[in-house]
């Protein structure tokens, strides 16, 4: 039995194929593990030989710090490649007049959606694997957990997820691919930079009447919740539990005491809808005709309930 035939279906298997044999995808690939070494081996550099003249070794403590420094390092380089390699797969479609061609085939909307979506994902999954050896470099000298490194990896996959579901609807609902390039960004950009300054001008006006305010019972503020909105926020979380605590502003509370909710938690909640919402509207936006059969279904039924209740 050929299991590629039965798992792949023809749009995956053809993106797959265009994707990988082009020697843009090589260099993308050799260009995101450069800048990753490189931030590494400069990481390595300032602990141990900027103002320490070599006499600082490189402890465990250092390897965590490193450890933060990349996985900050590449949630931003995840959310300048994501929206690059979705944004245009169905608008680019459209250009070069194969979406109609392609809308004949005998693939549902939603096949042709998620496989579009699954191949972009699938080599940006490739990128991020392939970092793994840098990261290597760390458990040589301990600090981090291999538990704590595969949660780090999956919340890279969701954010993934996220930011190719966004592209891909925008790439459905506007004809040309830079538009919905440029909108993806502007989306991306919001949520990892309007959400953390909005909660930091927030906390700055809240933070004066709070503990100004006497109290002995446990409470919280709702400002963390705008945190557990930020991928950064979010990420922190993973690193340190208790910063849950430090968002939410947790008052006379005890060791035991835990934060309402843990911002990666609320983070996968909120954006799994956001991620569910953006699928489903563009499977349901992509074939134009199936819109307007709807619509025409829809005024038949309305015009049919109107006779009937005139003839009653």
């Amino acid at each position: 039995m050929n299991w590629s035939r039965k798992w792949i279906n023809p749009v995956l298997d053809k993106e797959f194929r265009l994707r990988m044999r082009t020697p843009r995808s090589s260099i993308s690939l050799l260009a995101y593990i450069l800048v990753l070494g490189l931030i590494a081996l400069g990481f390595i550099y300032i602990t141990l030989y900027l103002g320490n003249q070599g006499n600082q070794s490189f402890n465990s403590g250092a390897g965590r710090m490193m450890f933060y420094v990349l996985s900050f390092a590449q949630l931003v380089l995840i959310a300048f490649m994501a929206p690059a390699l979705t944004a245009g797969v169905i608008s680019g479609e459209r250009e070069k007049q194969t979406l109609s061609m392609l809308l004949t085939t005998q693939q549902s909307s939603s096949t042709i959606i998620l496989s579009k979506l699954f191949s972009s994902l699938s080599f940006m999954t490739l990128i991020i694997v392939a970092t793994m050896p840098i990261y290597s470099i760390v458990f040589l000298y301990g600090g981090i957990s291999l538990k704590q490194m595969i949660f780090i990896f999956l919340f890279y996959l969701f954010v993934m997820l996220l930011l190719g579901s966004l592209g891909v609807l925008f790439s459905t609902l506007f004809k040309r691919t830079m538009v919905a390039v440029i909108v993806t960004y502007g989306v991306a950009l919001c949520i990892f930079l309007l959400t953390g300054l909005l909660y930091l001008f927030i906390m700055s006006i809240v933070q004066r009447s709070y503990y100004s305010t006497p109290s002995t019972a446990t409470t919280y503020s709702f400002v963390g919740y705008i945190l557990g909105l930020n991928p950064a926020g979010a990420l922190i979380s993973l690193f340190e539990p208790s910063f849950s605590k430090q968002a939410f502003m947790l008052r006379n509370g005890n060791l035991n005491s835990n934060a309402p909710i843990q911002l990666w938690q609320e983070f996968v909640l909120v954006y799994s809808v956001v991620i569910i919402a953006s699928l489903w509207i563009s499977i349901r936006r992509i074939r134009p005709v199936a819109r307007r059969k709807s619509k025409v279904q829809d005024n038949q039924a309305s015009a049919l309930e109107t006779s009937a209740s005139d003839h009653s």
